[in-house]
This record gives C-alpha cells, structure tokens and sequence, in this order.
C-alpha cells in the first residue's frame, strides 16, 4: 500500500469521525479538523484552518438540513446567533492578541471544564428528584388517603400561582431575546478569542442558558457553525491553495458521518447525549491543558 493510499485512508476515517461528532453533539468540527489536518494529515496550518472551514461548513448545513426536516432547528435563534456572534468574533479576536497563546489555551480548556461539570449536573437524577417533589402534598396522597382531597386542591392551588408570577407574553419575548444577544456575544467573543470552532460554546449555551433540549441544540448549534464558517472563509483574504485530494475525501466521509451521528443522536436518550458531549468536553480540556502547559509536546 503507498503513501497516498494509506493517507487517503487516514482522511476518510478522520472524516467519519469528524461528521459523527458533528452530527450526533453539534461540535467538535474544527477543534478536531485543524489538528487532524496537520498532525495526521501533514498540511501546513494556515491552509489546514481553510480547508477545515469548507469541510465542517459543507457538512454542518447537511447535517442542519437533516436536523431542521426532523423540526430540530430553532431559525430565527440560529440566525440570531450567528449574525451576532460574527460582529463579536471581531472583538474577542482582538482581544485574543492581546494575551499569550499558551495562557489563552490554558484558559480555554478551564472553561471547558467548567461547561462540562454544568452539563453534568443536569442531568444528576437529584434534579428530577427535586421536580418530583414540589408539591409535597400528591407525595403524601400516594401513600395516606386522609389527605387525597389537599392533594386534590394542590395543583389547582399551584397553577394559579405558578399563573400569576409568570410574566406577560411582552416581558417573556424580551428576556429571550435577551438571552439571544448575550448569548450570541459571548459565543462570538469567546470563538474569537480562543480561535476554536463555536460547537464547544454554542451547544452548552443553547442547553443551559437558553434551556433547548439536547437534540434542538445540536441541530441549532449545526446552523450557527455553518453561518459561521461561510462568514469566516469568505473573510479570509489570502487564496489559499487547498488541497482538494485531502478536502474532497474528509468531506465526503464528514457528511456520511454526520448522518450516522444524527442517527445515533436519535438512538440515544437525552441524558446519555448530554453526558457524552460533557465527556468530550473534558478530553479536549486535558488535551488543551497539557499542550499550554507544555507538558505534552507539539
């Protein structure tokens, strides 16, 4: 078997990794494509950013599509966000050159950490504890029927409550779309400082600040990744020369992976996704974190 052969092999399982990852988690497209590119597939880094942009780009909006026929696509969010988390991009990249590369790094892969223990503790089964008993009283019925006539009141007793604290229509579109802006800025300030695809920030965004199921983030989050990386290639003003016989193969398989992973998404309970996006948060932190720290060598 040649080189070429044994390489052509090398990006057609990269990019069934890649294209699972995407499709099943909503990230970890471009984290894992540059590195890929380079240390696995031998292409200089500049053009390895590039080509990582086509590859995840082409394969996010398949993979959105699939999403979106499935009503797992939040639009107007998705557009939201990536509109703008481009214009703050601008401002974390400058922000980016203004700290050392190592320290950046270092604090990314805090952040990571931080994310993943956020994720984690969603889906704790305390939490649906907690849900299950507040309202002490259909508890207590279960078990004592003096009491099923309170029981029977509570809830009526509850939504009534629960009907006059919750805002009006007016104050609820408001606070999302606030939510929206401050979430599309800190997505696009922290994708341009770290210089990191937005999949890693945009998922656990969607999930924990804005409350989306799992499913509805990833297919929104595989929106906002392809806004973009159309945004970011056509803002790269060098013409660089790709390497089709690399990018063709990646993509190929990319796409084909990210339907395997949309299906396997489909195939899998909520909790075990959320874990499992946490779990990979967490491998690329140590990752990360070694390589600023210097202690795995380049």
């Amino acid at each position: 078997m040649s080189g070429r052969d044994e390489m052509l092999i090398s990006a057609i399982g990269l990019g069934i990794f890649i294209g699972i990852s995407l499709g099943a988690l909503g990230g970890g497209g471009s984290i894992l494509t540059v590195p890929a590119l380079v240390y696995v597939l031998s292409q200089p880094l500049q053009i390895a950013v590039t080509e990582s942009l086509v590859i995840v780009g082409i394969t996010s909006i398949v993979a959105a599509i699939s999403y979106a026929r499935a009503g797992r696509v939040k639009w107007r969010t998705g557009i939201s966000l990536g509109a703008v988390g481009g214009v703050a991009a601008w401002a974390g990249t400058a922000l980016g050159r203004l700290v050392d590369p190592n320290v950046a790094l270092g604090a990314f892969s805090i952040l990571l950490l931080v994310v993943s223990i956020s994720l984690v503790w969603r889906t704790m089964p305390f939490k649906s504890a907690t849900k299950r008993t507040q309202n002490p009283a259909v508890g207590v019925a279960t078990r004592l029927p003096a009491f099923a006539a309170v029981a029977a009141a509570a809830p009526a007793q509850a939504t009534t409550t629960q009907l006059e604290a919750s805002p009006s229509p007016r104050t609820q579109r408001f606070l999302t779309a606030a939510k929206v802006l401050i979430a599309g800025i800190t997505i696009g300030v922290l994708t341009g400082f770290f210089g990191v695809g937005g999949g890693f920030v945009i998922v656990p965004v969607l999930v924990v600040a804005l409350g989306y199921p799992m499913p509805i983030a990833v297919g929104t989050s595989l929106l906002v990744i392809t806004l973009n990386s159309a945004v970011a290639l056509a803002a790269r003003s060098s013409q660089d020369a790709l390497d089709w016989s690399v990018v063709l193969p990646v993509t190929a398989a990319a796409i084909v992976g990210a339907l395997v992973g949309k299906w396997l998404a489909a195939k899998t309970s909520e909790k075990a996704l959320t874990r499992a996006f946490a779990v990979l948060l967490v491998m690329v932190a140590l990752y990360v974190g070694l390589r600023s720290s210097g202690l795995l060598p380049g």
